[in-house]
């Protein structure tokens, strides 16, 4: 009988095999002082563009002060169990009541992850006869949430309706064999690798010829697209053919848990029936105190969008204007995509964090095909004019030097940090 470590010891996965070298640099680096656009890294401070705080909430004065407050008046123990327990509260439900509001729907459940919110919404709403049609590029909630469903998934090629319609064509044919089921389609409002908004119009117009439900993630949407900040189905004219709607509070909103919203009824049975819900404690006070300041703050600041998107346009179009291939992003979500290997894409890293002072998320195999480099930027409100220019002048320099090969090294440089 083999022993379970023993077979986990040999190999640790394909990012894990660099982490002597990576700790604390490449991976698990250690951002510190005030989020913001400067922050420090190793004691120096660097321009970040790495954090999804899109509108700048994280460090509003009137967000500290709610979270300040909140911990004060509850602590984090408040409340205490599961929602349908004992752990319910007029705010929680206050926060449920203003989110659907916001984002066009009746209802609205609270959630305490998203990750895990979203795996837990599948595996409540699809039994085994149900199939599942989701495009190819969703996040790993969804990816892995399908991966649990006990019935049939089908996948579409990225952002294509035609392929959706052949896959709703599939899962149609086999329900209409097995006389049981219904279908769930799944696509994302913004997909944050590549940044375009997925084509939820398009797929819901499918709704005329077939029966599906749709689910749309709009974590990168939520609070940066639409006119008042509701998200891709506001900003596509397409809200209400949304079944249900779901959002993160890690972005826009710079905070921790996540909803769902969608009619009245079916949330309602979601409320009953979600096992992370059901089994998990509610989520804390403060938490809640904070995110009802949050969304007050997004609903009546339509500057901090308008920001956002300014500063994302002079980002995007002065790398496309230096000749930069940025893909098809119709949203802030801004990646960068160039050519090399693993090493050169660590030097290049450490090349920009050591001497141009830039800390930006980079992507590459196994999550990428080899040979392929992404750097993914996140703008931000609270970025300035001045750490746009220096960060596209650092882009300009290190591309350069990356195309004469000057970053080509045998293998990842060790930078981790003694543990």
């Amino acid at each position: 009988m083999a022993d379970i470590f023993e077979r986990l010891l040999k190999h640790y996965g394909p990012l894990g095999q660099h982490r002597e070298r990576a700790h604390g640099y490449f991976a698990f680096p250690k951002l510190e002082g005030e989020i913001g656009s400067r922050m420090m890294f190793r004691g120096k401070e660097v321009i970040v563009w790495s954090l999804n705080n899109y509108l700048g909430l994280a460090n509003h004065p009137e967000v500290r002060k709610a979270d300040a407050e909140g911990a004060k008046q509850y602590g984090l123990a408040a409340p205490m169990g599961a929602r349908m327990m004992s752990g319910n509260s007029n705010l929680h439900e206050q926060l449920e009541a203003e989110l659907a509001d916001f984002v066009y729907k009746e209802d609205a459940a609270l959630l305490n992850y998203g990750y895990q919110g979203m795996v837990s919404i599948i595996d409540v709403l699809c039994s085994r006869h149900d199939v599942i049609v989701y495009d190819a590029e969703s996040h790993a909630c969804i990816i892995d949430g399908v991966r649990l469903h006990p019935g049939h998934r089908y996948v579409f090629k990225h952002n294509d309706v035609d392929d959706c319609e052949k896959q709703l064509q599939r899962a149609t044919t086999l329900i209409e064999k097995q006389k049981a089921g219904g279908i769930l389609v799944i696509t994302e409002g913004v997909f944050g690798m590549a940044g375009d908004q997925g084509k939820i119009k398009e797929i819901a117009a499918l709704k005329d010829k077939y029966s599906f439900r749709l689910l749309v993630d709009d974590a990168h949407g939520f609070g940066t697209l639409g006119k008042t900040g509701a998200g891709a189905g506001e900003e596509q004219g397409c809200q209400d053919k949304i079944d249900l709607y779901f959002s993160t509070f890690a972005k826009s909103m710079a905070s921790i848990g996540a909803f769902l919203a969608g009619d009245r009824k079916i949330i309602d049975y979601i409320r009953y029936n979600i096992r992370s819900q059901i089994f998990a404690k509610s989520l804390p006070m403060p938490l809640v105190v904070g995110n009802l300041k949050r969304l007050e703050l997004l609903r009546n600041h339509p500057e901090y969008k308008e920001k956002l998107w300014s500063n994302a346009r002079k980002l995007q179009n002065g790398l496309k204007t230096r000749g930069f291939d940025i893909g098809k992003t119709d949203s802030v979500v801004t990646p960068v995509y160039m050519k090399g290997d693993v090493p050169e894409a660590a030097a290049m890293v450490m090349d920009l964090r050591e001497n141009y002072s830039i800390f930006a998320s980079i992507v590459v195999y196994p999550v990428i095909p080899k040979g392929h480099i992404i750097y993914r930027l996140i703008p931000s409100a609270v970025h300035t004019d001045k750490d746009i220019e220096l960060t596209l002048q650092a882009f300009s320099e290190t591309k350069k030097k990356l195309d004469l090969g000057e970053y080509k090294v045998e293998a990842i440089p060790d930078m981790a940090e003694s543990r």
